[in-house]
């Protein structure tokens, strides 16, 4: 995240004043954005536990973005630099610019209709970009389809659970296991050592990451007949099962109580830190974005508004205003 570009849309002595940040509330729309309490920063090296949300030291690499400061030193697993598409004579994303760290928890927020699900479908290559570049890893993901990109390491889920319902809730699983499939067509046909060996694999393996979410004990059930919340956690331990370097979460906490919420912001720190990967997501629910996100980016009719840590977003009238309208 350019530190130009932070420059020029936070005050660097931006006021912080009290209250949790809800972008539909009429407290925000006064000015009364203030940042979640916080530990100190811990350093580059230091170990956190699981759940740990320790608020993250941001610094600019090289390159002039703004990455946690434990993957200064690395090659980004994301970064889309002049990034658009066009329907029509509609700019539905203008001019994007942005960079995930190896290991960052990053979040894209906005209004409705700003364009973030587009950016999703642009990195998936559910879209092809009318302009830019999008860099995966550092390699160019320019030609790809969206097999190729899932196997090179992108997983999304979606606004609206896309599960096989009618099969259970560990071959849902093994379906994202498709990228390690080691067993040949003529294995699988005549049952060969192959095919009952790779079988033995997946099966450990789903449940290895099904206990990442405490769903092990689910396995056998019909994916359909699990409760919404739970079904929300499958999605996103199918994604984990394609061996992603970054994780695309497409408002993952949508219908979760706070119980669910809570919950779910410790699971997406866990998955950071068991996987080593990065996670980038879109939410409307500003207590889980303030509460996990290291680096945010905020769209308006497809173009970038502001970038900074939470307590800078927080703190710029941009935001609110993208929000809630410009106040009197």
């Amino acid at each position: 995240m350019s530190r130009d570009d932070r420059t020029h849309e936070v005050s660097s002595e931006s006021k912080r004043t009290e209250g949790t940040y809800k972008a539909q509330s009429e407290r925000a729309a006064r000015g009364a954005v203030s940042s979640p309490s916080a530990e100190p920063a811990p350093s580059a090296d230091s170990k956190k536990g699981h759940g740990s949300r320790a608020r993250t030291k941001m610094v600019a690499p090289p390159n002039d973005y703004l990455v946690p400061e434990r993957d200064a030193l690395l090659t980004p697993v994301l970064e889309c630099r002049h990034l658009g598409i066009d329907f029509g004579g509609l700019k539905a994303v203008d001019d994007l610019n942005l960079m995930v760290g190896k290991t960052e928890i990053a979040g894209l927020i906005g209004p409705n209709g700003a364009g973030k699900t587009t950016v999703f479908n642009l990195l998936t290559k559910v879209y092809q970009p009318t302009r830019g570049t999008i860099l995966l890893d550092g390699q160019d993901t320019a030609g790809m389809d969206t097999a190729r990109v899932s196997r090179e390491g992108i997983a999304r889920t979606f606004q609206n659970i896309r599960l096989f319902d009618s099969l259970t809730v560990e071959d849902n699983v093994k379906i994202g296991l498709h990228n390690q499939v080691e067993c040949g067509m003529w294995s699988g046909i005549f049952r060969l050592l192959r095919y009952w060996l790779s079988e033995k694999e997946f099966h450990d393996r789903a449940l290895e990451l099904l206990d990442v979410f405490n769903m092990a004990d689910h396995a056998g059930d019909i994916a359909g007949s699990l409760p919404y919340g739970a079904q929300r956690r499958l999605e996103i331990v199918r994604a984990l099962a394609t061996g992603p370097k970054l994780l695309l979460l497409d408002e993952p906490a949508a219908g979760m109580n706070p119980v669910e919420t809570e919950e779910l912001m410790d699971n997406i720190v866990k998955i950071r830190d068991d996987f080593q990967i990065a996670v980038l997501l879109i939410e409307h629910d500003m207590d889980l974005v303030m509460g996990i996100c290291e680096g945010i980016v905020v769209l308006n009719f497809g173009k970038v508004i502001a970038k900074g840590t939470p307590e800078e977003i927080q703190a710029n009238p941009q935001v609110v205003e993208a929000y809630l309208g410009k106040q009197d």
